[in-house]
């Protein structure tokens, strides 16, 4: 008789494993700390590495005080936020669908979130950056709900393909509805262009504030999904059998993809790439394990999302706005990996 294959490694094998990932967690998270000082230090204006903590702890009103502790602290703390929501959204809505290349967008986030900013500015000529955060963050949820309720008719409950479906036809719709809307009122695309590409200039602490509790929960949703997600993983039967509620999973699974991706669409704009390509990166070196793919996303996202921020700022003279970078940089390491053949199956 065959021998069936083990689910686990043999714990003598599993121990280095175990160990190595760990210290790949604790590299991560040195080089999280590195990349923040980074993003205080450099721009178009560096400031001496010396006079960062200084600068961030008791800002004494000189230039490169108001540089770090006004212009960048904001921004290196939104990037953090928004690089860990995409991170996990993006390992959450993968394991969701069971769809390596699926992406939260998917979900119809990012296109409730810009038809509702349309609405603000074309309907109320609204130009405030913390009216926009509700405006948006209400959009991303609505939308996310609306295609949850769609995915979840008829028998069989919101299955991965379901949800993808509903996904898709919600969010083209809404983009219908966001190009007429800013074609019958023009001020609605003055204001709506910048927001649209992603960026983290221009923000302040209080929109930090704002999302960051929606973060926290979205996140603490996503660690504890980790081992359920992994049951489902092997199909609904096994998910039952292995302690694992299909329907409760899936709509905690989504309505952690809307606190987190509605949190950071909200604060950044539809920043894309970096949900899709963090939890692919991190499978190809870790594996389908959510328990670790979830911590090494939360890690690895802000510190990509900061590096592309001080890319923009140094490469130019002026301002490359963060999503731009993102894609410009992002997208040609996707096509590789993709032709490499890189993907696991979910």
């Amino acid at each position: 008789m065959r021998k069936p294959p083990t689910a686990e490694p043999p714990p003598k094998a599993a121990a280095p494993r175990r160990a190595s990932r760990w210290g790949g967690l604790v590299l991560l998270a040195v080089a999280l700390l590195l990349t923040i000082v980074a993003s205080f230090a450099l721009g178009a204006e560096s400031v001496p590495f010396r006079e960062v903590l200084p600068s961030v702890l008791s800002p004494d009103g000189t230039q490169h005080s108001l540089i770090v502790h006004e212009l960048r602290l904001p921004r290196t703390a939104i990037g953090i936020v928004v690089g860990i929501a995409l991170g996990l959204a993006g390992a959450v809505m993968q394991a969701l669908t069971r769809n390596p290349l699926a992406e939260p967008g998917l979900l119809g986030v990012n296109g409730g979130a810009a038809l509702a900013i349309v609405i603000v500015i074309g309907f109320f000529d609204v130009d405030e950056a913390l009216v926009y955060v509700w405006a948006a963050f209400a959009g991303a949820a609505g939308a996310a709900a609306l295609v949850y309720a769609i995915g979840a008719r008829g028998r069989g409950g919101a299955s991965p393909a379901r949800l993808i479906l509903a996904g898709a036809a919600v969010n083209a719709v809404f983009s219908a509805l966001t190009a007429g809307l800013m074609l019958l009122s023009p001020q609605s695309f003055d204001g709506f262009r910048f927001w649209q590409v992603g960026y983290l200039a221009g923000r302040d602490l209080g929109i930090f504030w704002r999302v960051l509790p929606f973060v926290v929960a979205g996140t603490l949703l996503a660690l504890v999904l980790a081992r359920p997600l992994n049951a489902l993983g092997l199909g609904d039967d096994a998910g039952r059998a292995l302690g694992a509620s299909p329907g409760r999973t899936r709509a905690l699974g989504a309505l952690a993809i809307v606190l987190l991706c509605g949190a950071a669409t909200a604060a950044a704009g539809p920043i894309t790439f970096l949900g899709l390509a963090v939890p692919f990166i991190v499978r190809a070196i870790v594996g389908p394990d959510l328990r670790w793919v979830v911590p090494f996303s939360l890690l690895l996202a802000p510190v990509l999302l900061l590096w592309a921020d001080i890319a923009g700022r140094v490469v130019t003279a002026g301002e490359l706005e963060t999503g731009i970078v993102t894609a410009f940089v992002g997208a040609p390491l996707f096509i590789v990996m993709v032709r490499r053949g890189r993907t696991r199956e979910l």
